[in-house]
C-alpha cells in the first residue's frame, strides 16, 4: 500500500481528532474533503500527491464561493453561513495566500524573467506564476492582473 501524503495524512488525522471531539461541523468538511480525494483517486487510478490534494481543495473552496454568491442573492443567510464555515476549515489546509503586493512582485518579477512584452505572452506568464505559486494566489484574480501588465507595456 502507498504511503499517504503529509497533507493526506494530516487530514485524516484531524478527521479523527473531529471524530473524538464530538466537533460535527468540522467532521462533516473533512470527511467531504477525504471523500473527494479518495474519488479522485479511484477515478484517476493513482495517489494524489499534497499538489494534487490543494488543487482538489481549492476547487472545493471555489465551488463554495459560488455558492454563496447563489445563496446571498436569494437571502439565504443561514446557507451563506455554513458556507463560509465550511471554507475557513478547509483554508487550513491551503497554503497561505500571497498579499496583494507580494501578488504585483511576484507578477512583475515573472514577467521580466519570461521575457514577456505583450498579450501574446500571456500563456507563458501564467504557466510560470502556477508553478511558482500554487495555491498562494487566486488564478482568476491574477489573470486580469498579467493582462493588465503585458498590454500596459
Amino acid at each position: 500500500m502507498p504511503r499517504a501524503t503529509a497533507l493526506k495524512e494530516r487530514l485524516q488525522n484531524d478527521t479523527n481528532a473531529a471524530l473524538r471531539a464530538g466537533d460535527k461541523e468540522r467532521l462533516s468538511v473533512l470527511r467531504l474533503a477525504m471523500a473527494a480525494i479518495k474519488q479522485r483517486e479511484v477515478d484517476s487510478r493513482e495517489d494524489l500527491n499534497d499538489e494534487g490534494i490543494t488543487s482538489l481543495l481549492e476547487k472545493m473552496v471555489k465551488q463554495r464561493n459560488d455558492s454563496i454568491t447563489q445563496f446571498r442573492q436569494g437571502n439565504r443567510d443561514d446557507l451563506v453561513a455554513k458556507e463560509e464555515a465550511e471554507i475557513e476549515v478547509l483554508k487550513e489546509y491551503l497554503p497561505e495566500q500571497l498579499d496583494d503586493d507580494a501578488t504585483r512582485t511576484l507578477v512583475d518579477e515573472v514577467i521580466a524573467s519570461t521575457g514577456a512584452n505583450s498579450p501574446k505572452d500571456m500563456g507563458r506568464v501564467m504557466g510560470e506564476l502556477k508553478s511558482r505559486a500554487a495555491g498562494q494566489i487566486d488564478m482568476g484574480k491574477v489573470s486580469a492582473l498579467v493582462k493588465a501588465r503585458l498590454v500596459g507595456q
